[in-house]
């Protein structure tokens, strides 16, 4: 069955809603690993990242509800 972005972020809501916050690294190798390579990529700045569909996604399912940590590179719950 095919994957899609939709999952991807709703996973990591679900995540981020049980234990308060999701480190970059982790969502990434979760992702590469039960999602697929398609979800993630390496940015011009060479860290991988995930595919801007995930983020577009999951900003629209948290609506402003979880917030990007950049000295920490992890989400938390607000």
């Amino acid at each position: 069955m095919e994957v899609t972005a939709q999952e991807v972020a709703e996973w990591m809501v679900k995540e981020i809603r049980s234990a308060g916050t999701l480190y970059q690294t982790d969502a990434i190798e979760y992702v590469k690993t039960h999602f697929g390579e398609q979800f993630v990529f390496v940015n011009e700045n060479g860290n991988t990242s995930l595919s801007k569909e995930v983020k577009k996604a999951f900003r629209k399912l948290h609506g402003g509800r979880i917030a990007w940590d950049r000295d920490g590179f992890f989400w938390a719950w607000t």
